[in-house]
């Protein structure tokens, strides 16, 4: 019998690198992220009708990052600072709460990990996050290691299968990172395991005859984190204005 997942405010949905670079026609696109979009759009929303946290990651490179193959690096340039491919795809219904963090920001040192020289597992912490659920690409590169030190780091960790995409640069990438993933400690999800969004949410009050007709506006009882990123970690308003 397979396990439900009933989110609560020591849950955390991290979604890594949605970015337009990322997608269709941008500067390094990840086969299927396109069609990611949706399926991760519906965890947000389970993640945000509930007391749960949800969290973005994105590549944040310099011009000269070491990664670049101008710089003798494996990729072509992609999510430069500032530039229209590094913002996160505009489909994505991200929170204006939501906490970003930016990872490879130092031209010198490549950083596939969301942990790696950012402030994500403070942020984490902070907010009394335990179990962290995984979405986004690459699975064979940022997805996998951001998996395997969320595992590091004590938290229970789930990937969502239906909502990571790989490139699969060699054949089996894919597949190996799917099971270095297992062999750490996360565990596998989809959405057939989390309850339905209708089953969860609480049952509307009767109103008075008088008050049938005039507009409902459901209020947000979402206590916005009191916690603000610093330096390159900065809140999903933000990123938006940039």
């Amino acid at each position: 019998m397979s396990k439900t997942y009933n989110l609560a405010s020591s849950d955390a949905l991290l979604v890594t690198d949605m970015q337009i670079d990322f997608l269709q026609g941008g500067a390094l696109p990840v086969e299927g992220a396109d069609e990611l979009i949706p399926v991760i759009n519906d965890y947000i929303k389970r993640f945000e009708d509930t007391p749960a946290h949800v969290v973005a990651s994105r590549d944040w490179h310099p011009a000269n990052h070491v990664s670049f193959k101008t710089q003798g690096g494996s990729w072509p340039p992609h999510c430069i600072q500032d530039t229209e491919g590094a913002k996160f795809s505009p489909k994505i219904k991200f929170p204006n709460h939501t906490i970003v963090i930016s990872k490879a920001t130092d031209p010198k040192h490549e950083a596939y990990s969301a942990f790696e020289t950012t402030n994500l597992e403070n942020e984490l912490r902070q907010l009394g996050v335990n179990r962290v659920f995984i979405a986004g690409v690459a699975t064979d590169y940022c997805v996998v290691n951001t998996v395997i030190d969320t595992c590091k780091n004590g938290f229970e960790t789930v990937v969502l299968m239906d909502a990571v995409s790989g490139i699969n640069v060699n054949s089996g990438d894919v597949d190996r990172a799917v099971a270095t993933m297992a062999l750490n400690g996360a565990v596998q999800a989809t959405v057939a395991e989390f309850p339905n969004i209708e089953d969860s949410l609480p049952l509307p009050k009767e109103i008075p005859d008088e008050l049938a007709e005039k507009p409902l506006h459901r209020l947000d009882s979402r206590k916005k984190s009191r916690f603000r990123s610093k330096g390159a970690n900065k809140r999903i308003k933000n990123e938006r204005g940039a």
